[in-house]
Parts: structure tokens; sequence; C-alpha cells
């Protein structure tokens, strides 16, 4: 597939920049280092490591924006999460909106977890009424752990399908990689998750996830397992695992728990946005079914703030089983 998008270039070098950056601070910054708190906003806590993502970005803009892609940047840690490129371009006549999320998997990586992601979203400029469905080009590269040498880039335009490619940073050399979801009929014996990340919310999301599993195939027998979980801290990362057929279903419904812990006298926490989800193109041309809250189409602002619920299935088959009775659930539960 020919990428003819007026931005790849800019995307995948600016990508694999801020990935590079991150993998030589390995030399330089410790476990306890990379994980101080740089700072706190409303939408998360900014971590040293970020803050190495976010320096190299800008840079990166400010030094290769052109006047004929320019664009506005919408991302966390740069001043009023939006910045014009080329700096003298008036806002209304920049031709692209880029959403972009420097580090998804904060957490996994500055640890040494577990892989980390680069994640960017491209819409034409729609004014502040554009939207994540107006993405028509989206990347994303992975970052790996210090042991890890290999690492995957993924991008899409819109109707044109997915091209993906593996990164080995040693020998420095790209090869072609092929990935596709799962074609298995059922969850079960698969992964399949809902996330729960945090304290606050887990005790209602999973009586939700039982409450399916119940659903669908009963009591557990002893000894054996229906399906299986994986709380990867990481939109980007869930997306990845199941475009490469790795998961088979995966929902973040934390944004729907708000008005049931408000009950409690407790607060939202730290939920979805729509920098994490920017590469949802991708997935949807990989052919994963990607729904937002009440099975709609993701209908949601570029902005950073958003609390973002999301459901992404790997084929119609897995959607056939799992839609109908988790909004049941849904309903039942969190209405």
């Amino acid at each position: 597939m020919h990428t003819s998008h007026p931005l790849f270039e800019f995307v995948k070098s600016m990508q694999a920049t801020i990935r590079d950056n991150i993998i030589d601070s390995y030399a330089t910054l410790d476990l306890q280092k990379m994980s101080e708190i740089a700072a706190q906003n409303a939408e998360d806590t900014i971590y040293e490591i970020d803050r190495i993502s976010d320096e190299a970005l800008v840079k990166f803009c400010k030094d290769y924006a052109t006047d004929d892609a320019s664009f506005i940047l919408i991302a966390e840690g740069i001043s009023d999460g939006e910045l014009v490129f080329p700096k003298h371009t008036p806002i209304e006549q920049a031709k692209y909106r880029m959403i972009i999320d420097p580090i998804d998997g904060t957490r996994g990586i500055m640890y040494q977890k577990r892989s980390a992601w680069i994640l960017t979203g491209v819409a034409p400029n729609l004014g502040t009424e554009t939207k994540i469905i107006d993405i028509d080009f989206a990347m994303q590269t992975e970052i790996p752990i210090q042991k890890q040498y290999l690492c995957d880039v993924l991008w899409a335009e819109r109707g044109k399908g997915i091209i993906c490619e593996r990164y080995d940073h040693l020998q420095k050399t790209t090869s072609p990689i092929a990935l596709q979801p799962s074609q298995k009929t059922t969850i079960a014996h698969g992964f399949a998750t809902i996330s729960r990340f945090f304290p606050g919310m887990r005790e209602i999301l999973a009586k939700i996830d039982d409450a399916l599993a119940m659903e669908l195939f009963g009591q557990p027998q002893y000894g054996q397992a229906q399906y299986f979980e994986d709380q990867y801290i990481c939109t980007g990362g869930q997306l990845y695992e199941i475009i490469a057929g790795h998961d088979r279903f995966c929902a973040d419904l934390r944004p729907l728990t708000e008005k049931m812990l408000n009950q409690k006298g407790l607060e939202l926490g730290l939920c979805c946005h729509p920098y994490d989800i920017c590469t949802a193109l991708i997935a949807q041309e990989a052919g994963v079914i990607l729904e937002g809250e009440n099975q709609s189409p993701l209908d949601i602002p570029l902005d950073l703030n958003t609390p973002v619920t999301w459901f992404a299935y790997a084929n119609k088959a897995i959607y056939d089983q799992i839609s109908k009775p988790l909004q049941k659930l849904i309903s039942l539960n969190l209405n």
C-alpha cells in the first residue's frame, strides 16, 4: 500500500525520534529517576520520562514543520494544550489538526515492565468541531523496554488498510510484518479484558466482567479458566494486542462508573482521553470493530479532557457473542 498523506514522513520521523530519545535515556536514567513526578495536571500525572518525550516532540515540530503541511498540535505537556506549526501560521489557516500522545503506557515503561507507544492521529482542520472520526491518517510506534531490541510501527490511511513494520534498534534495520486480528468466533480460551487499572472503580468493573463470564459460559469448572484478561495500562497497546491477534475483545468502561462513584461520594479517577485512542483508525482499518458509548461511533472531540468509553471486538462473531449481553449488564449495573 502506498502512503500518500502529506504528513506521513513527518510523523514517522517524529515518532522515531521520540522512541530513540527514550531508548537513549535508559543509559542515563534509572527507574527511580524515570518514575519521579515532573508535573500534575487535571488529566494525568506527568512523570520524568514524559518530560523527555514532550521536549523531543516540541523540538521536532519546531525544526521540521512546513508551510505546505501546517498543523495544530494537540498534546499534553505543551502550553494550553495546543500549538500551531510553523509558528507564524494563523490557527484558522492550519491545514491539519494533529493529536498526539508522546508516551501512552508511561507507567509500564518507566518501571521497565512493558512497551509503551507513541500515538498520532491527523485530521483535516475543521476547527474546534474536529472529531476522532475525522482522523484520516494515524500511526503508532512502539517504545521497547531496555532488554527488548525489536519494536513495531503501524499506520493507516482511511480506506487503505494498514502497514506494519518491525524495527531492530540494535541493527537499525526495518522489515515488513503482517498483523491480523483473531478469526476465532468466541472469547473462550482467549484474552478478553474489561479495563480496571486503578483503585476506586475496580469492584464495579470486575462485577460486570464476572457477570459476563457467567452469562456466556456459566459457572467456572474446577481447574479450568473460561477466558483470560490482560490489564495492559496503555490504550494504544490494548488496540495493538487486538490488531496483532493476541486479544479478542477489550472494553474501557471507566467513564461509565462516574455516576455510581459520585453517589458514594467518590470522584472518577484517571480514564481514557481522546489522545489515548487517537490511533483507532489503525484498528478499524485492520478489521477491528470499534465502538463508543451506547454502541455509537467514536464521535468525540480532539481535546485533552473528554472521558472516552470504548469497545473493541476482533471480528463480527466476537461482537455478536459479547455485545448484547455486555450492554445489558452495563445497563443493569451502571445506570
